[in-house]
């Protein structure tokens, strides 16, 4: 019997998870189905519900229900409490297991793909919402040298940094000093076409500007690569989360090399 999974979101339609998830199930023999599930913005948990009592296994969780996964799940990873986000979802147990998926992508991706050395390095991190939390504590695992969240709300900012020892976190207006090795944006504001009101003398020398954002070059992106900064979109991490989320699921971890490279170049 061909086991059922979706990834949640709003909206949902232009999700690569579907594909990749085709792939990492062809690669590894798994017989699975993986499809789409957009609910209402106030529909999440009875959709899950229903996917959950149709027999569905697993699920991936995107924008905007990162937040209401973790209210959702009876029982939680180490990773998913430390985010206060989920974006898997483990269905097929008593209880409903959720683990967080998204930094350990981000740093695999930075270090394996991209070949970014993270200990030691200056990061800076926009945004404070459900993908922003999921990757405080994988970049301070990775020995960052200072971590300082900013966030158009500044409370919003504050409340995530204050969770982890050593953390900063503000408003904006914390930029107008201190430059940064590494830049990621974890706003949505490419999908808008807009850009996270970033100063350019924040760009250290030789800085990696990172979009979680993927497939498309992004306001954040354009300017980054107008100070001269190195550029990566978000392709990578989507690649290596979905990756760890497929481990989760099936206790194989797939190969990402092939379908990064299809992402990229078509």
């Amino acid at each position: 019997m061909t086991d059922r999974y979706v990834v949640i979101g709003n909206p949902v339609g232009h999700s690569k998870s579907p594909w990749i998830h085709a792939e990492f199930a062809r690669a590894t023999g798994q017989d699975i189905d993986y499809g789409r599930l957009e609910p209402p913005p106030d529909g999440f948990n009875a959709a899950v519900d229903a996917f959950r009592a149709a027999g569905g296994r697993g699920a991936n969780v995107t924008l905007p229900f990162k937040e209401a996964a973790f209210r959702y799940c009876a029982e939680l990873s180490a990773r998913a409490r430390a985010a206060g986000a989920v974006n898997t979802l483990v269905l097929d147990r008593a209880k409903v297991f959720g683990d967080n998926t998204d930094g350990v992508g981000l740093v695999r991706d930075l270090q394996v793909n991209l070949g970014c050395t993270l200990e030691g390095r200056r990061v800076l991190l926009l945004g404070a919402g459900g993908a922003a939390q999921g990757v405080v504590q994988p970049l301070l695992e990775a020995r960052v040298a200072r971590l300082v969240v900013v966030n158009r709300t500044a409370a919003r900012a504050q409340a995530l940094a204050s969770r982890f020892s050593g953390v900063q976190g503000g408003g904006y207006e914390l930029l107008v000093e201190g430059v940064y090795d590494l830049i990621v944006n974890a706003t949505a504001a490419g999908l808008a076409g807009a850009r996270p009101p970033v100063p350019a003398r924040v760009f250290a020398a030789g800085a990696l500007a990172y979009d979680m954002v993927y497939g498309r070059e992004t306001p954040f992106l354009e300017f980054a690569r107008a100070q001269h900064a190195r550029v990566s979109d978000g392709t990578g991490m989507l690649v290596e989360q979905a990756a760890e989320s497929f481990l989760i699921w099936r206790g194989v971890r797939p190969p990402t090399e092939a379908v990064l490279r299809a992402l990229r170049h078509g």
